[in-house]
This record gives C-alpha cells, sequence and structure tokens, in this order.
C-alpha cells in the first residue's frame, strides 16, 4: 500500500492563494448625497436611471467635500481636453468606487486616484500618458466595424457571425468604449457619428439581411448597450430572430447586468426574458448573456442575484468579456479574484479579456502583447479549465486572435503581425486577404528607449 503524503508546498509558497471572498453591496450612504436613499430606492431601477451621474455638478452632489477639488479640477481638465466618452454614472456602478476609503477627504481623494473602477470609469487628464495619450494608429473607430456594415448597424466581419447594434447609447460610458466613435452624447472632443435610420426602420433592414444570408448562424444583439433598448422592442426583435431557422446562437451584449443590474431585475423584464428563453429552448436555439466586468469590485450580490434570475428562467449561459487595462486588472491576482468572483460567487463564466483598443487617448489603458501573454500564462491552472479566460488581440481587419497567435513580433518598435483564415465583409474580392500580415502597436510607452526614438522620429516625419 502506497503511503499518502502531505502536500510538500505550503499553499502560501504558490503566486497566488486563493481566498473565498463572499460578495457584499457596498453602503452607499458614506457619499453625502446619497445619506437618506433608502434600500428600496437603491434597488430600483428607474431611481437608478434618474439619478446616474452626468456632469461635475451632479458628482459633487454626491461626493460633497469627501472628495477634494484637486479631484473635481483634474476630472474637469479630461473632460475638457481628452475625453473619448460622455460622464455617465449609475449610481451602483460609482458605489463600487473606494469602497472602504473612510472618512477623511485626504484619504478618500487618494483612494479615489488610485481605485480600479474609477480609472477606467471616470478618467482624470492626469491618468493619461503625457507623452503619448494617442498611438500615431489610433482611430475613432479602430476595429473598422462601420466600415464592415451590411446594413446600417450590422457589422459582417467574420464569416458565420454578425454583430447587430440596436442602439447607440447605454446606461453607463466606459471611458476605454471600442465604439467611442458611435456610442454616447459627443464630448469636447469628439462629435459622435449617429444612426440615421428609424429603429423599426434598422431593424427590419436587419432582419431581412440575416434570412437572405443563411451562412449567418450567429447574432450578437448589442449596441450600445441592449439595456437601453426598450424591451417590448427588444423581445420583438429576438423572437423575429429566432423565427430564422438558420440563426442558432444569440448573445445579448450588456455592461448593464453589472453597471445597472437592477434594470434585469425588473419583472417585465425577467418575466420577458423567459419567453425569449422559452422559446430559444424550444427552438434549439443558443441564449446567452455577455455582460462587462473589469474588476472583482464591481462583483455584488445585486450583480450575482442578476446573472442567476437570467439562468433561473432558461438563459442558456451569463459569460464576461473584460477588457485588459492598465491599473485596472493587469495584475496576476487582479485577473485571478475577478474571474473567482464571477466564476464561483456569481455564476458569470469568465470568457474573453480582451486587450484594449487603438482608440485615440486610450495609451495610458493598453498593454503590450508580451504583457498580455505573459498575464495569460500566470492565470493557466488555477481556474478549471473551462472557466480559464482567453486573453486576446482584436486585431484591425482580422478580428480576435489568442496573443500567442501572432506570426511576427519586433518587440523593438512593438509591432506584432498576425494572418487569418478568412475574408471579412469587405474583402470577398481581395486576393491577397488571406496571404497579408496584419499589424498591430503596442503603446510606445512599453518599447525600450530605442523603440520610442524610432516611434518620435517617424511621428516627426
Amino acid at each position: 500500500m502506497t503511503a499518502i503524503q502531505e502536500p510538500a508546498v505550503d499553499a502560501g509558497d504558490q503566486p497566488y492563494t486563493y481566498r473565498r471572498a463572499e460578495l457584499t453591496e457596498p453602503d452607499w450612504r458614506r457619499f453625502p448625497g446619497w445619506r437618506d436613499v433608502t434600500e428600496a430606492e437603491w434597488r430600483d431601477a428607474q431611481w437608478q436611471r434618474v439619478h446616474c451621474v452626468r456632469n461635475l455638478r451632479q458628482l459633487r452632489g454626491v461626493l460633497g467635500e469627501l472628495v477634494a477639488d484637486r479631484f473635481y479640477d483634474d476630472l474637469a481638465a479630461d473632460q475638457r481636453e481628452l475625453a473619448t466618452m460622455s460622464m455617465l454614472l449609475p449610481p451602483q456602478m460609482l458605489n463600487t468606487m473606494a469602497p472602504h476609503a473612510g472618512t477623511d477627504p485626504e484619504k478618500v481623494t487618494d483612494a479615489f486616484y488610485a481605485d480600479p473602477v474609477r480609472r477606467y470609469m471616470l478618467p482624470v487628464r492626469s491618468d493619461r500618458d503625457a507623452v503619448w495619450p494617442s498611438h500615431p494608429h489610433s482611430e475613432r473607430d479602430s476595429l473598422h466595424e462601420a466600415e464592415m456594415w451590411v446594413v446600417e448597424g450590422l457589422t459582417h466581419r467574420y464569416p458565420t457571425k454578425v454583430l447587430a447594434e440596436l442602439i447607440s447609447t447605454c446606461p453607463q460610458y466606459c471611458g476605454h468604449c471600442t465604439r467611442m466613435d458611435l456610442v454616447g452624447n459627443s464630448t469636447e472632443l469628439i462629435d459622435k457619428h449617429k444612426l440615421t435610420l428609424k429603429p423599426v426602420d434598422r431593424q427590419d433592414a436587419m432582419i431581412d439581411y440575416l434570412r437572405r444570408t443563411p451562412g449567418v448562424r450567429d447574432v450578437v444583439v448589442s449596441g450600445g448597450d441592449v439595456a437601453n433598448v426598450p424591451w417590448h422592442q427588444l423581445e420583438a426583435f429576438l423572437m423575429r430572430l429566432l423565427d430564422i431557422e438558420t440563426v442558432r446562437d444569440i448573445r445579448l451584449a450588456t455592461k448593464a447586468l453589472a453597471g445597472l443590474p437592477q434594470h434585469w431585475l425588473q419583472p417585465k423584464v425577467v418575466e420577458g426574458l423567459a419567453r425569449v428563453a422559452g422559446t430559444a429552448q424550444r427552438r434549439g436555439v443558443n441564449l446567452a448573456i455577455h455582460t462587462h466586468v473589469n474588476h472583482a469590485q464591481s462583483v455584488t450580490p445585486l450583480v450575482a442575484k442578476a446573472a442567476r434570475t437570467a439562468l433561473e428562467v432558461g438563459v442558456r449561459d451569463v459569460r464576461n468579456q473584460g477588457v485588459l487595462l492598465r491599473g485596472v486588472n493587469d495584475t496576476p491576482a487582479q485577473l485571478l479574484d475577478l474571474c473567482f468572483a464571477l466564476q464561483g460567487e456569481a455564476n458569470i463564466l469568465p470568457y474573453y479579456f480582451y486587450l484594449c483598443d487603438m482608440i485615440p487617448n486610450a495609451e495610458h489603458w493598453r498593454l503590450a502583447v508580451w504583457e498580455a501573454q505573459e498575464l495569460q500564462h500566470a492565470i493557466m491552472g488555477y481556474l478549471p479549465g473551462y472557466a480559464t479566460p482567453r486573453i486576446v488581440c482584436d486585431v484591425p481587419y482580422v478580428g480576435k486572435r489568442w496573443v500567442h497567435q501572432l506570426a511576427e513580433y519586433d518587440r523593438e518598435r512593438g509591432i506584432s503581425y498576425w494572418t487569418k483564415n478568412y475574408r471579412t465583409g469587405i474583402e470577398h474580392h481581395d486576393p491577397e486577404a488571406l496571404r497579408r500580415r496584419y499589424p498591430y502597436y503596442d503603446p510606445i510607452a512599453t518599447l525600450p528607449e530605442s523603440g520610442r526614438a524610432w516611434w518620435a522620429d517617424n511621428a516627426r516625419r
């Protein structure tokens, strides 16, 4: 008989030690502007929407003198000079920032500056890269989605999948939004493009295209955020999708599951989602919700309840597609803490983490490909295999690629080259599409001195 030996390695010797953390809802009453807000009001979706923070004055009304003027001045400078997204924060999202900072204004201010959720939901001027706020190859529509519209709002990039943008607004605006060209209100810096068709006409055109294109089996219904589509309109569109025999997968994209979970807990939404899920099950269609959580602080009991409610009424999966962001989730511990909170406490499957896209003024958020490769290596072996997220680079004109799939990598200049095995919707007659190598660029601040000098000289030319 073989003797059973005690483990030779103490858990404390591991690079990461898992400790189960119970989810908590931070006390919103710590903020002066919400001292009298009741539990019933907080759980009410309409109250959350009405009390969203949309400007500096409203933010001061909530935070008061808990946060020093230096932070408000820094925020105002960013809104005036560099912001690509307007301010829109539901109370739920704001409440997850600096949850344990106390009441000393200097300590609270420092906590707000350091807070990972604040860093991407409420960027300030001093966050941005002072030398290279934008990469020379950054673009407003960095993934060229609008170029690939087959009808307004319907991007056909992959052979079997489409992206349906039903609306150009969200319940909350992330500073790093990949669709900053279209989504949200115009800012001092960016005059946004607009959808021109009436919603009913846009949806009719999308349905007509899908009926005429049987090679498409997978529809991501997004925007903006589907939580901003009136429920009766969204349900009608989903039922029409379910009538198309060739559509086998439907994914609803909504950051609001984390930013405004109260929306997904409303009786009319839960009942409607149950009808859609039931129809999907009867017709053998996979219905999933994809949300967007970037830090464990955002995973609260209300978020978990919203996710579990969706699963209980018949949605097949709730999955998370996060974005790798410097100062937010760029360490193995931050990523693993988030994944365990999602998968273990909220029944949300960690699915993808994307490299932040190359939009203007995003260089302070972006990670280099080699940094993403190291993170992928570091998180392997801790989570169940099915819950270990893939870290991907969404390469312009290519699409999602695992970060180790590059064909060539110039580390000095931070240029990686990628290939693909399909044509996008605009390349059907391009004989070089499958032979071409497509470039992607690391943040210049991550390069060695020689690489930074090359880019400085290149930019001058």
